[in-house]
């Protein structure tokens, strides 16, 4: 400020000496008042320029002044520079937080206070049917029709979600969603739905499987208990304590062929993946199960003295390794086997083939010529305990995990199972392994 009083002064006294040297008196006082008008106008032209910048929008180019002015139009320049520095910033992290959002596998609705749309992510598009775009500033009640909602809103107790059906469901594949408002701000809401169901499906699994359990337990248990206080309260002749003895021990062999197939299961879906550098022969495998086929059709046909017509593959044409474990791959086949024995009357035919494809991978079957299964049957036979018929399952001895056994051995080992069915006319059992599973047999490995 001091080069400005200084410069005035100068300024000053340059024209008042000219006002002198003109007029005396009244020439000095009009150069000193001439003087104060010029410099005057010479700091409003400057005020102006630097205004005309402030309105613009070229707010980076700033004019070029000396002086004050100068310093002044320099430090604004600066500090709107910094200030559009920190809104881009800002707006940066306001669109990094909006693209974490839209990754949320939730969905989430922003609603002012009237509860109208001022933001969703896509996958609130998704499951409520919103557009952003058409929909933006909407009545959220307009949008979701659902009676439940309605009624949560009108409550204005967000303590608990509401269970909403999604906008996808179908009797065959129904969704759920599980919708919560959270406040914020001056009387805004955030929307948060879930799909969980996965989660519901997930429950009524375990409710069934629970259920399955005691009911398949509780069966043979209750004939033991019963046969137990029959001995205990009542003389019997040697011939019906040996009946109520044999009857015990099926019932009791019941029990552990349940018990160690839910212990299968649970080894399986608990264990890691098998490795492809554990190779299994083929042969053996199914050499042993061809010797376990015939004992069971012996012990199922011994009252009718007509056992069934077993047919295997030659071990010439079956010299392959299966990357795998034995005991899983054993237990697979076998179950499929034990199954068509099982289903397929005395006399009947069972056949079990391996066939090599063009494209390197394989197929093992199995097909029987039992009753068949109806259509309505084939995509629930790998569920836990499902039976077509329970009183012949039992008559037979299944436990009714044998074929999730085997669909949870199959996933591990990267094969597929494949049922075809008609009744009437049998049963057919596949598993097609890929071709990076299998390899020609390598004399002198016995194993891996």
């Amino acid at each position: 400020m001091t080069w400005r009083g200084l410069a005035l002064a100068l300024l000053q006294a340059a024209l008042m000496g000219l006002g002198w040297w003109l007029g005396q008196a009244w020439g000095v006082a009009a150069g000193a008042l001439l003087a104060t008008w010029l410099w005057m106008a010479w700091d409003m032209w400057h005020a102006r320029k630097l205004l005309v910048w402030l309105r613009s929008t070229e707010l980076q180019q700033a004019p070029t002044m000396s002086g004050l002015w100068g310093e002044l139009s320099t430090r604004m320049r600066r500090w709107l520079r910094l200030g559009t520095q920190q809104v881009q910033q800002s707006e940066q992290r306001l669109q990094d937080i909006f693209a974490a959002l839209q990754a949320s596998p939730n969905g989430l609705i922003l609603l002012d206070a009237t509860g109208h749309i001022e933001w969703c992510n896509q996958m609130a598009e998704q499951q409520f049917g919103l557009d952003a775009q058409r929909d933006m500033l909407q009545s959220m009640g307009n949008l979701v029709r659902d009676p439940a909602f309605s009624a949560y809103w009108a409550r204005h107790d967000f303590a608990q979600p509401v269970l909403l059906q999604g906008r996808d469901s179908t009797a065959a594949r129904p969704v759920r969603l599980s919708v919560q408002l959270y406040a914020y701000g001056d009387g805004r809401h955030l929307l948060l739905s879930r799909d969980i169901t996965s989660l519901e499906q997930a429950e009524a699994m375990r409710r069934d499987f629970v259920a399955n359990v005691s009911h398949e337990i509780r069966t043979p248990l209750t004939v033991l208990v019963g046969f137990v206080e029959t001995l205990q309260t009542l003389p019997l002749e040697e011939d019906e304590r040996k009946r109520f003895l044999g009857l015990m021990a099926q019932q009791a062999t019941r029990m552990q062929s349940l018990v160690q197939d839910l212990l299968t299961l649970s080894r399986l879906e608990g264990s890691p993946l098998p490795a492809r550098g554990e190779w299994t022969p083929l042969a053996p495998l199914l050499r042993q199960c061809e010797d376990e086929a015939r004992a069971l059709s012996d012990m199922v046909t011994r009252k009718s003295g007509q056992p069934h017509a077993l047919e295997f593959p030659p071990a010439s044409a079956v010299q392959i390794d299966v990357a795998g474990i034995p005991a899983e791959l054993q237990s697979a086949f076998s179950n499929l086997i034990s199954n068509a024995i099982r289903y397929t009357p005395a006399g009947g035919q069972i056949v079990v083939t391996w066939t090599s494809h063009a494209d390197g991978s394989a197929t093992f079957a199995v097909q029987d010529s039992g009753r068949g299964i109806d259509p309505e049957h084939v995509g629930r036979l790998t569920e836990r305990f499902y039976r077509i018929d329970r009183s012949r399952s039992r008559e037979t001895g299944g436990t009714g995990l044998g074929l999730a056994i085997v669909k949870h051995v199959l996933q591990r080992h990267g094969a597929q199972l494949h049922i075809s069915s008609a009744l009437g006319k049998g049963s057919t059992f596949s598993a097609t392994f890929p071709a990076q599973r299998l390899r020609a047999h390598a004399i002198g490995f016995a194993g891996n």
